[in-house]
């Protein structure tokens, strides 16, 4: 098989894979449907032109992994690592994630459709989420510190146990998005005002 057939549409279906470390040795290639991943390492793989359909990744290392033309349709990532990821350079149709306790320092969602998307207890510190649709995303009790809102659709978004956010409501569209006290602080940052 050439590693560098990037249109390979080989179909890999209902398989485990465990502890495998995947990158220039180890390529992935063609579709995965229904997979499961657990521990597996794709440390600044190069992921260009794979589709992963309803597959759950648990405890894996994305760190740098290359996402660009990557199809991730009905993606669950579970105490994953997933620092400085692009996601913006993935494929858009039928994009559909959901982040349960992962690790996305300086992960970037930069122009993404993420309607309804669930961030559940995940370290998003410095996430770029600029020009991104967030309607309707969940963020329970995620940490938002540093992260980047600047043209972002956040309406019906829940924030209510997020926290260390900083969201400027001008730069924002914010209708019906759900915040709790005392973190709705958070979205007077801007303002340079102090609270006591």
């Amino acid at each position: 098989m050439n590693k560098g057939n990037k249109t390979n549409i080989e179909l890999t279906e209902n398989r485990v894979f465990e502890k495998s470390v995947f990158g220039s040795e180890n390529p992935l290639c063609g579709v995965y449907e229904e997979c499961r991943f657990l521990g597996c390492g794709f440390t600044s793989a190069e992921l260009s032109g794979i589709t992963f359909r309803n597959c759950t990744f648990e405890g894996c290392d994305f760190s740098l992994a290359k996402m660009k033309n990557l199809s991730l349709q009905e993606v669950l990532f579970r105490e994953c690592k997933l620092l400085g990821v692009q996601f913006g350079e993935c494929r858009t149709f039928l994009l559909e994630l959901r982040f349960e306790s992962c690790m996305m320092k300086l992960t970037t969602f930069l122009k993404l459709s993420l309607k309804e998307t669930v961030f559940k207890n995940c370290d998003l510190q410095e996430a770029d989420f600029t020009e991104a649709d967030l309607t309707g995303a969940s963020f329970a009790g995620s940490d938002l510190l540093k992260a980047l809102f600047h043209h972002t659709n956040l309406e019906k978004a829940d924030f209510r146990t997020a926290f260390n956010y900083s969201i400027n409501p001008e730069a924002n569209r914010l209708r019906k998005a759900r915040f709790a006290l005392p973190g709705v602080v958070g979205l007077l940052d801007t303002y340079g005002i102090e609270i006591e």
